[in-house]
Formats: C-alpha cells, sequence, structure tokens
C-alpha cells in the first residue's frame, strides 16, 4: 500500500524562499543585506524571492533610512510562521511513513 503523502507547500518548497523563512523564524527580523550574506542570494533573486513571501502574507517588508542608506527590513508573519510549521511537519511525516 502506498502511504497518502499531504502536499507540500509550493511557495515553500523553492530552496531560497525555505532558507528565508529558516532564517525569518529564528530572529525577531532581518535586514536584506544580512538575508542575502547568509543565503548567498544575488539582490535580484532575492527581492523576488521576498517579494513572493510577502503577497502570500508570510512575511512583512518595511523600508526605511539609516540615514541616507535605504533599509528594508524583513519579519516572519503569524501566517508565515504556522505555514513553515506545516511545511516542516508534513516533512517528518514523510519521514515517519
Amino acid at each position: 500500500m502506498i502511504p497518502d503523502f499531504k502536499d507540500l507547500d509550493p511557495l515553500l518548497h523553492s530552496q531560497l524562499r525555505l532558507a528565508i523563512m529558516s532564517l525569518l523564524i529564528s530572529v525577531q527580523s532581518a535586514e536584506f543585506v544580512f538575508i542575502k550574506e547568509k543565503t548567498g542570494a544575488t539582490a535580484g533573486n532575492l527581492s523576488v524571492q521576498i517579494d513572493k513571501l510577502m503577497n502570500a502574507e508570510y512575511i512583512e517588508v518595511t523600508k526605511s533610512f539609516k540615514g541616507k542608506k535605504p533599509v528594508t527590513t524583513c519579519k516572519i508573519t503569524k501566517k508565515g510562521i504556522k505555514a513553515f510549521e506545516d511545511y516542516v511537519n508534513t516533512l517528518q511525516g514523510y519521514i515517519k511513513k
């Protein structure tokens, strides 16, 4: 008998988006530059993936200035935390089957 596998969230199944969410779940918030350094992503690709997560309401993005320098800060939302936890639980379910 083939086990019944729950679908993984396709939004989180991307390596970079999963990395972003993994970082954000462990910190209160993170600046774009920090996320870029930790993930090794290009600025353009990271920006696109952050937009996708923001549009899904998994993260909040705040733009501000430090002096004259623009700063983009990302923070995981309650919806994002639940989606991440569901994703991890689904993967754990795969392993147990």
